[in-house]
């Protein structure tokens, strides 16, 4: 599996983003523009001393990833429906799984180009509108590997 983040903007995020994908054995693309830089202490804190170890690729733009992407679906995650909930996907190991940055979430571009690739994670709240980006990942990856036997 793959993990995907589009232009995503707190760097503690994906600091332990990058901790969970070196955990989990799994590639981290880092899609353009990001709101910090990369060897910002942040992501290196959240990230502790996995951070040298993460399976890391950087891309340009959407359009660069698009370009050079790996093999396999494109699952696209929001915050909001209308897409079904990830627990109705039968994951494949060579998942591509695309998140949004936290405030904007994915650029309608995107979503307009993958309709039926949108998925959510459930909200059982009113009082809630989104999941910290770092849970969102967890959460769907976890389910995944669980799926694939691997945990």
């Amino acid at each position: 599996m793959h993990v995907v983040l589009v232009a995503p903007e707190i760097p503690q995020n994906t600091g332990s983003i990058g901790r969970l994908c070196v955990a989990t054995g799994t590639r981290l693309h880092l899609v353009d523009p990001l709101g910090f830089v990369v060897d910002d202490k942040h992501v290196r804190r959240a990230g502790l001393d996995y951070w040298e170890h993460v399976d890391l690729v950087r891309h340009a733009s959407w359009e660069a990833f698009v370009a050079t992407r790996p093999a396999g679906r494109l699952l696209l995650f929001a915050a909001r429906p209308p897409g079904p909930s990830h627990t109705t996907i039968r994951f494949r190991a060579d998942d591509v799984l695309v998140f949004g940055g936290e405030s904007r979430g994915l650029p309608a571009a995107i979503r307009e180009a993958h309709p039926d690739a949108i998925y959510t994670i459930p909200i059982l709240s009113p009082h809630v509108r989104s999941l910290n980006l770092a849970n969102a990942v967890s959460i769907v990856l976890y389910e995944g590997l669980r799926q694939l036997g691997a945990v």
